[in-house]
């Protein structure tokens, strides 16, 4: 069984970093765009001095941004950014130039996921020191907004009414735009700040589910058919391939998330699953590597691993 069946005629490629819509196949009214792939330090990754890392340091073209995902509704002129990673400022600008919009224009709201460094940090560049942004909406928990509204520097974006929190329940659906809705559904993941939502993204065509963090599909509230029933693409947690040999010296039980091979075959399991795309790859996950063993076994099994730039119409 091939998870998701094939890609042709779904997905789209944008390549480089300044491309537009024109530069591929015509877009969608309503698209989602991959702004990054790999797990919250980047690569190349600080601290590391493996070759996935020096290699990036000395060739830019290998280097990869943080897990972000862009959402599009060109009919409603909108867009949205689910979680501020790192680079947020580039990512910012990729979806700007992407969605037609003004060179360095922000978006119109922002979706987060969780307090781990690589999905909210982002937004400390929307205070005075950078782009003083006025009531930007930012659709979170109320675990999530607690913690923004209580913890400095965050609490000054509130404070000050660059951002707009938008506290969205587990399992309450939020509507973006007449043609686009997101969903946030609880999932496990460490709670050391805040809790964790994938978010569920209904288009007029198609539901994406945008899971990047996940530390088990056993603790999974209703099981994984559940979480992926009525999903037709599915952006994965894709952190680690063999947790044991991309983390040496690191108890792999100290970050859970499942690998990428366990993760295949819950989905052969699954009745219709969704196609499957993995993102929030680890610096050192091979996988990152298209011509690797373990990337030719995701894309043999009809999954893929996301890259920057890849369109989903919904």
């Amino acid at each position: 069984m091939r998870i998701g069946g094939s890609i042709s005629g779904t997905l789209a490629v944008l390549v480089g970093a300044c491309a537009t819509p024109a530069d591929g196949p015509p877009p969608a009214a309503v698209e989602a765009i991959v702004l990054g792939v790999v797990q919250d330090g980047g690569l190349p990754h600080l601290g590391c001095a493996r070759p996935c890392c020096e290699s990036a340091r000395r060739d830019p073209a290998l280097r990869r941004r943080v897990a972000s995902l862009g959402l599009v509704d060109r009919v409603a002129g909108a867009a949205f950014v689910v979680d501020a990673t790192p680079d947020f400022p580039a990512q910012v600008d990729d979806l700007a130039a992407f969605a037609g919009g003004a060179p360095g224009a922000l978006p119109d709201g922002i979706l987060l996921t969780h307090a781990h460094i690589g999905h909210y940090t982002g937004l400390v560049h929307l205070g005075r020191e950078v782009a003083a942004a006025r009531a930007i909406p930012v659709h979170c928990t109320p675990s999530m907004a607690a913690f923004l509204r209580n913890n400095a520097p965050w609490s000054l974006l509130v404070e000050a009414g660059h951002v707009s929190l938008r506290e969205v329940s587990p399992r309450e659906t939020v509507r973006l735009t007449e043609r686009l809705e997101a969903t946030a559904i609880p999932v496990p993941h460490r709670r050391e700040f805040t809790d964790t939502v994938a978010w569920r993204i209904r288009g007029p065509s198609r539901t994406l589910l945008y899971l990047p963090d996940l530390d088990a599909w056993e603790d999974v509230q209703g099981g994984a058919g559940a979480l992926l029933g009525g999903t037709d693409v599915a952006l994965l947690d894709g952190s680690f391939y063999d947790p044991a040999a991309e983390l040496p010296g690191r108890d792999p039980a100290l970050v859970p998330h499942p690998p990428i091979p366990r993760t295949l075959a819950l989905l052969e399991t699954v009745p219709r699953p969704p196609q499957a795309i993995f993102v929030h790859l680890n610096h050192t996950n091979p996988a990152l590597d298209p011509r690797s063993r373990e990337a030719r076994a995701v894309r043999d099994s009809g999954a893929r691993i996301a890259w920057r730039g890849l369109r989903i119409p919904l």
